[in-house]
């Protein structure tokens, strides 16, 4: 097997700080140019002024970010989570055996081993329709199990989907923790100590581990995802972390206190919306289960490398199943979280923002005095635009990683306003239809065939 790819949290690198400090004068001096300006067209009235404002007060977030750090412990509280039992549970359905032998082969060789391993293959089949069973990947898998003492079940069900694939195993598993792992996941050697440490911490229900997209210098697309993940991985979720509150553990590495997925088994895998099953969003509801029980946080350190659509068609297909389950999963967090709690008034701020994001626009074009500076308020947009993609970009130099030279990540970090035009004229209309058909979980299904595969140089450092 060829060596893994690394990857470290790094803290406070200088180019960030020397990054930050102009773009964040940058920033100001945009806000201020764009504030004096409305009001001097608007003759002093802020009626206008004051949306547009809340509009980046809304972006809560993006400072809050830059507070995470990694959860770190004392000796002691590490010997006490050496004594936890660990079940780490990868469903299977139509994945590229060698993205599945990478994924195997990075767990076996975690430095702090789990005790089990479980996988379930939901009913794999190849193009023509015959069952995809992997017999050299689970017999490499036995073998080099037990020789680290670790064990193995591998099962084949009916396709049924992820849920059902999950809990085939975990609804009678007596493991305290459980880890969630996508089959092409390649987990960081570190990855699972560094996800337990924020389990000594008795309110901790439920820890995120951080996901670099492996499959980077694919092609355009891949480095476009890329950037398109940063927000929310190293973002929006860094800052909830910060709150105690991350709404999404993405499914490609998750940790459980093991009772709480046990008690949901029989309600999990049956969600239904409109009377229609959803198998959509499994790794949101879990969370979901971990935010009725306690805090759920993001460990940083904790890292996982995944594969990224490589095709518009894949990319296509993945946007639509996530932004379908998460307007979906909104509505739950807006009747089942406490109306003075985070997650609640977080949600009403994203869609406060969507709908300003609408109305500040129409407000423009339909005032004959503004509509005449259009050219200047766009200019100013467009300034502030770019120092904000910057400075949210600046995460990308949060995380040191092996198989990425440094040209490469001052690359991306140049692309960072093409991502933000591509969020807002592609992944924005995208987001209101998800919105508008929701309705279609019974849509969403596995795919038929092997989408990504994994070439030999993605494995090596």
């Amino acid at each position: 097997m060829a060596p893994l790819p690394r990857a470290w949290h790094a803290s406070s690198p200088a180019v960030i700080v020397l990054g930050a400090v102009p773009l964040t004068a940058f920033l100001a001096w945009g806000v201020a140019h764009v504030y004096s300006t409305v009001v001097t067209l608007m003759g002093g009235h802020e009626g206008m002024v004051l949306p547009w404002l809340v509009s980046f007060l809304l972006l809560w977030w993006v400072p809050l970010s830059w507070l995470e750090r990694p959860r770190t412990i004392p000796p002691d509280e590490e010997t006490a989570l050496g004594l936890l039992k660990v079940t780490v549970q990868i469903p299977v359905y139509n994945e590229d055996p060698v993205a599945l032998r990478g994924c195997l082969h990075s767990l076996l060789v975690q430095t702090r081993p789990v005790d089990r391993i479980r996988v379930v293959d939901d009913g794999s089949v190849h193009d023509d329709g015959s069952p995809m069973t992997y017999d050299d990947v689970r017999a490499e898998l036995f073998e080099r199990a037990a020789a680290r003492g670790v064990k193995v079940t591998w099962d084949r069900t009916p396709n049924r989907g992820k849920r059902h694939a999950q809990m085939h195993v975990l609804a009678t598993d007596d493991a305290d923790i459980f880890v969630t792992l996508d089959s092409d996941s390649l987990l960081d050697p570190e990855a699972i100590a560094e996800g337990l440490k924020s389990f000594a911490n008795p309110k901790v229900s439920s820890v995120a581990g951080q996901v670099i997209v492996l499959n980077h210098d694919a092609n355009v697309l891949t480095r476009m995802i890329n950037l398109l993940y940063l927000p929310f991985t190293r973002g929006l979720r860094s800052a909830q972390s910060v709150l105690g509150r991350v709404t999404i553990n993405s499914g490609t590495l998750a940790f459980y206190r093991a009772h709480i997925v046990r008690d949901a088994a029989g309600v999990y895998e049956h969600e239904t919306f409109r009377g229609r099953p959803m198998q959509m969003n499994d790794d949101s509801m879990l969370t979901f289960y971990g935010l009725l029980a306690g805090d759920t946080v993001h460990q940083p350190s904790s890292l996982v490398f995944t594969l990224a659509p490589e095709r518009w068609s894949h990319y296509q297909r993945q946007q639509m199943r996530w932004m379908r389950g998460t307007t979906l999963r909104h509505l739950w967090w807006l009747r089942y979280m406490p109306i003075n709690g985070v997650v609640f008034w977080s949600t009403v701020a994203e869609y406060v923002h969507i709908v300003l994001g609408l109305a500040i626009p129409a407000s423009v074009l339909a005032d004959p005095g503004l509509r005449a500076h259009t050219g200047t308020l766009l200019l100013a947009g467009v300034v502030i635009g770019t120092a904000m993609s910057y400075l949210m970009t600046l995460r990308l130099f949060t995380v040191h990683r092996t198989d990425m030279r440094l040209r490469q990540l001052l690359l991306l970090f140049a692309l960072a306003p093409l991502a933000s035009a591509w969020r807002a004229l592609v992944l924005r209309p995208m987001y209101f239809y998800a919105m508008a058909t929701c309705h279609r979980v019974n849509r969403w299904g596995t795919r038929t065939s092997v989408e990504v595969t994994r070439t030999p140089h993605q494995q090596t450092a």
